[in-house]
């Protein structure tokens, strides 16, 4: 229903430009979180393509792979999109923010 709400909502527009966005937080009671972000850019898409995924990957088309987020395979979708890139930095960086959690958390 969403997809249908959005593709009427876009007819006649030019401008198909957007965007996914992922925004991972890691908290303790007290003091900055840490926080890691990513951002996949695309297209809206003129009709829903592809049979993977959900919500609105059927009409994001990312342009590098001339497909929709819905005709990718899952590990094509992971290494490229919002949340796949946004964890990637983060399990870079798990040794550091274990070491982080553990001074925060025995400081409590």
């Amino acid at each position: 229903e969403n997809n249908a709400k959005l593709l009427r909502e876009m007819e006649g527009k030019e401008n198909r430009s957007a965007a996914f966005m992922c925004v991972i937080s890691i908290a303790v009671p007290s003091g900055a979180a840490l926080t890691y972000e990513a951002r996949c850019e695309g297209l809206i898409a003129e009709a829903p393509t592809g049979k993977h995924g959900f919500g609105y990957d059927p009409v994001f088309f990312y342009p590098p792979l001339k497909k929709t987020f819905a005709e990718l395979t899952s590990e094509e979708k992971n290494r490229i999109s919002h949340r796949g890139k946004a964890f990637a930095e983060l399990k870079d960086e798990f040794d550091k923010v274990l070491i982080w959690l553990e001074q925060r958390l025995s400081k409590s």
